[in-house]
C-alpha cells in the first residue's frame, strides 16, 4: 500500500511538472525566434568597415519602386555622393556578460549559438533595397514546385532579375543595417520582376524593412553584407531549409 502510494505521489509531482517544462522549452523558442524578428546591435562603438563585407545601400518603400524606375546609369558608386561617411575601423569587442543561471542562462545559451551562426562574409557592393508584399509575396522563383511563398512576417528579400550579374543566389542570407543598433537578417527567395534592369536591386518583406525604418521613410542609407546560414531554423521566416 505504502509503495503504490508513493508510485501515485512520484508520478502526480512529476505531471504536475510538465507544463512547467514545457513553458521553459516554448520561452527559449520564442526568444531565440525574436533574434531574427527584432532588429538587433552590433554594440554601441561598432564601426562599420568595408572589410568586413559591409556595403552602402539606399532604402525606398514600394510606391517608389513603381511611381519611379530606378535605372543603373549613374548611379554613384560613391558612398560620400550619397552622404554616408567614409568607413571606419572596427573598435575593440564589448566586455562579456556575466553568466546567469536557470531560465537566463539557457535563454543566454540559445541566444550565443544563434548568433555563432551568423557572420558576415563576401565582398561589399553597393544596391538599392525596397519593400514588397501582397500578390507579389506568391511563388517565389527560388521554389519550382511553389510549395512555399513568403508573408509579411517573413524575413525574406527578392533581387533584380535581369542584368545583376554577380546577385547572391537564391537561399543565401544577407545582413542589413540601418545603424549599428538596427540590424536584421534576410534570405534571399526571389527574383524582382519591377526592378531595373541591371540595377543591384533588393526587396525586403515588409516585416524586415519595419524593423530598419518607419513605412513612411522615402530615402534612407543603410549598409549590407552576406552572412552565414543561423544555426536555429524557422520556415516562417525564411521558407524550407535546403540540403
Amino acid at each position: 500500500m505504502l509503495t503504490t502510494q508513493l508510485s501515485v505521489g512520484i508520478i502526480f509531482i512529476a505531471f504536475c511538472f510538465v507544463p512547467a517544462f514545457a513553458g521553459r522549452a516554448t520561452s527559449i523558442r520564442a526568444i531565440s525566434k525574436s533574434k531574427y524578428t527584432t532588429a538587433h546591435s552590433l554594440g554601441d562603438d561598432y564601426r562599420f568597415d568595408p572589410r568586413d563585407g559591409w556595403q552602402s545601400i539606399n532604402v525606398t518603400d514600394l510606391g517608389y519602386k513603381y511611381r519611379r524606375q530606378l535605372q543603373p546609369e549613374g548611379y554613384s558608386n560613391d558612398p560620400a555622393r550619397d552622404g554616408v561617411s567614409a568607413f571606419e575601423n572596427r573598435s575593440t569587442r564589448k566586455k562579456s556578460i556575466p553568466k546567469k543561471h536557470g531560465l537566463s542562462q539557457a535563454i543566454s545559451g540559445v541566444l550565443k549559438n544563434a548568433l555563432q551562426g551568423l557572420k558576415g562574409v563576401g565582398k561589399p557592393e553597393q544596391v538599392t533595397i525596397t519593400w514588397y508584399t501582397g500578390h507579389d509575396l506568391k511563388n517565389p522563383s527560388c521554389w519550382t514546385d511553389g510549395r512555399w511563398s513568403p508573408t509579411d512576417a517573413s524575413f525574406a528579400c527578392a533581387l533584380t532579375m535581369e542584368g545583376w550579374t554577380t546577385r547572391p543566389k537564391c537561399f543565401k542570407f544577407l545582413e542589413l543595417c540601418n545603424t549599428p543598433k538596427k540590424c536584421v537578417f534576410v534570405r534571399v527567395v526571389d527574383t524582382c520582376a519591377g526592378c531595373a534592369p541591371g540595377s543591384k536591386h533588393v526587396d525586403l518583406t515588409r516585416a524586415a524593412f519595419g524593423q530598419l525604418a518607419s513605412f513612411d521613410e522615402g530615402v534612407l542609407q543603410v549598409q549590407l553584407r552576406p552572412a552565414t546560414e543561423p544555426h536555429g531554423w524557422y520556415e516562417e521566416l525564411w521558407g524550407p531549409k535546403m540540403d
